[in-house]
């Protein structure tokens, strides 16, 4: 059944969608792992699949999925003193980022959705950069965690380079997923 034209996005299509977007992001973080010795952190491709959820799926899916797929990994992973920083961290830059990129979602422009989904990535670069820096203060210090700020701005561009081609490329692909932002 059709509500206004759009496909309607069950309670169990949103928990199963939480759950793939959760274990990619999981992957993608566990993937490539390349580490910070002051901070013993480590930079990783989650940030694409952050972006992903964040452009493609909306912010709640992205706080779920960026939060817990994140913090996961960092228990995988052995750096279970991230995990907690990690969950709030980047599930608040999938937040935030899909929630300005959602601003104008029904634009027919795709050039405005574009320019509004930059201007979402540098708001989430910036929530994950300031998080992780006040999560390293208190785990490391201020010096170290300062060390990781270049390296966590790196990781972004490659989270915003490989996240919004990535979510133009399903939305290509597939037009309807566009029903399915929460």
């Amino acid at each position: 059944m059709k509500e206004s034209g759009k496909m309607p996005f069950s309670p169990a299509l949103r928990i199963s969608t939480c759950a793939v977007l959760t274990a990619v992001t999981a992957v993608f973080t566990l993937v490539v792992r390349i580490p910070i010795a002051p901070t013993r952190g480590y930079l990783n491709l989650g940030d694409v699949a952050i972006y992903f959820s964040a452009f493609t799926f909306g912010p709640f899916t992205a706080f779920i999925a960026g939060g817990m797929g994140t913090a996961l990994a960092d228990l995988l992973a052995g750096y279970p003193q991230w995990a907690p920083i990690s969950f709030i961290v980047h599930g608040m830059q999938g937040l935030t980022a899909g929630m300005i990129a959602g601003l104008y979602s029904n634009s027919k422009s795709s050039i405005r959705i574009n320019l509004r989904w930059l201007l979402a990535a540098v708001v989430g670069t910036i929530v994950m950069c300031t998080g992780y820096l006040a999560g390293g203060t208190v785990l490391v210090g201020f010096g170290a965690a300062l060390v990781e700020l270049p390296g966590n701005i790196i990781q972004n561009l490659a989270g915003i380079l490989g996240g919004i081609p990535l979510a133009l490329a399903v939305r290509r692909a597939y037009p309807p997923v566009v029903n399915f932002r929460w």
